[in-house]
């Protein structure tokens, strides 16, 4: 990670593109985390978020009532591999990597849920939104294919069944 958002140590760089060119590109800044706590979206996008972003794309994976054909999932109980905290991490640093100049932040929640509730918040943030929105989806993919984390979904009549797992 360098500097906060806005910080005086955010450095400027050419923008990649010769077919724009940019006077500044946000600085680099990476986050990634798996965490207990509940997640908030808006404090996501303001880490990524700098007088040099002109766009900011934050995805929501939010708990809802239905998968696999049953309608009746009432929480979710998600449980991550003891190495999940690097992985994510190596994860979204090499994502990030692939799309120079943006700045990522992105957390996955682990433990009980309802439905309601976010379980992947994913923010990035770049001087234009063609490469914030391909980082974004780049990143939600990347996280649910090879961060070790599954999810046991409760039904409302007390059963339960288990998914993601190899």
């Amino acid at each position: 990670m360098t500097g906060r958002p806005g910080s005086p140590d955010e450095q400027t760089h050419p923008s990649r593109s010769g077919a724009r060119q940019c006077e500044n590109t946000p600085a680099p800044y990476v986050a990634a985390r798996i965490t207990t706590d509940p997640l908030d979206p808006r404090a996501a996008q303001a880490a990524v978020t700098t007088v040099e972003t002109g766009a900011a794309v934050v995805f929501s994976g939010v708990i809802r009532n239905h998968d696999e054909g049953r309608t009746d999932v009432v929480a979710l109980d998600y449980t991550a591999h003891p190495d999940a905290a690097a992985i994510i991490a190596e994860v979204v640093a090499r994502v990030a990597t692939e799309h120079p100049g943006v700045r990522v932040d992105a957390a996955h929640r682990i433990g009980p849920l309802h439905v309601g509730e976010d379980a992947l918040v994913v923010a990035v943030a770049s001087a234009h939104r063609t490469e914030a929105f391909a980082c974004c989806a780049a990143l939600v993919d990347a996280i649910k294919a090879e961060v070790p984390i599954w999810k046991r979904q409760d039904y409302a009549g007390g059963d339960h069944s288990w998914v993601g797992l190899a």
